[in-house]
């Protein structure tokens, strides 16, 4: 197993604007005060014991973003005293006027293989259908994605599904990139309306071999986690995308709100079931492996 989605964090150490003891932000789980607390790499092997994750990505978890370097350096830390994570996403504001120098920077480091940075917005599928535009569609921004290609870096894509239209357009025109599409393409709620939009959208990103996708984050706000909650959207995506472009990762600690690791990862195995085994290797190792090429973890 590789998980490719993952978070650590020390709050007594460093400061995460949204995980300030004061502070809640719109969050699509809701209330998410339960995550307010350390976690630590030791707090993710004890999770992770007995059930074959050999290797796991960190992804940015919106650090202090005066100081994107400074999240970087003490990843770096922590993957080397045991190999959690043996890779990361960096963070790195696209937009900003120091874009292309923080990229160079995130690019030195040898964990570093992508940067992300939460596009903004519509906020409802209305608004998107209404003309409503994302950081995706934005000169300034398409600068500082410039400089992912000339380094050698993946974009970490987190956007509601009625946005990717727009990322489709990104693909068409900067093939170079690869784009590694968070949480499934955020799909909120299993309504039929819901997901025949979600579907439509991922189909039109599909048609770009430079884009894969994360089965990860396909937790609901209020209902419980199931099996269910995630066979049609692991079953649609491989049905998109194919398993090579496909693969598992946990969100932990923030999906531990509705499960433990060995309850969210049952799910996704169940969901995967009648997938053959090269698919099912694909989903929970190879694709990840591939794109991230993670060092493994002490002992595992």
């Amino acid at each position: 197993m590789i998980d490719a989605h993952h978070h650590v964090w020390d709050l007594e150490r460093n400061r995460y604007p949204w995980l300030l003891p004061d502070v809640l932000v719109p969050h699509r789980y809701g209330d998410y005060s339960v995550v307010k607390r350390s976690y630590l790499p030791a707090d993710y092997r004890q999770d992770t014991a007995g059930l074959g994750v050999v290797a796991s990505v960190y992804m940015e978890a919106e650090w202090n973003p005066a100081d994107p370097l400074g999240e970087t350096r003490y990843v770096e830390e922590l993957s080397a005293e045991g190999g959690v994570p043996g890779a990361m996403a960096a963070q790195a504001w696209l937009d900003a006027p120091t874009a292309a120098e923080v990229v160079a920077a995130q690019a030195a480091s040898p964990i570093v293989r992508s940067v992300r940075h939460k596009p903004g917005g519509p906020a409802t599928a209305d608004e998107a259908r209404l003309g409503g535009r994302t950081l995706l569609s934005d000169p300034l921004w398409r600068r500082g994605y410039a400089a992912l290609a000339t380094h050698g870096l993946h974009f970490e894509l987190q956007t509601p599904w009625w946005n990717l239209h727009e990322a489709a357009d990104l693909a068409a025109e900067v093939p170079e990139t690869l784009i590694v599409v968070n949480h499934a393409g955020v799909l909120l709620d299993r309504e039929p309306a819901t997901v025949a939009g979600w579907r439509e959208a991922m189909a039109g990103l599909a048609a770009h071999a430079n884009v894969v996708v994360k089965a990860s984050g396909l937790c609901v706000a209020g209902v419980p986690w199931s099996s269910e909650l995630v066979r049609e959207p692991v079953l649609t995506l491989v049905e998109l995308f194919g398993a090579d472009r496909l693969m598992f990762g946990s969100n932990f600690p923030v999906d531990g709100m509705f499960t433990d690791y060995a309850g969210l990862l049952d799910a996704y195995l169940d969901a995967a079931a009648s997938l053959s085994a090269a698919e099912q290797r694909a989903i929970f190792h190879d694709t990840a492996d591939r794109v991230y090429a993670p060092d493994r973890i002490a002992g595992a």
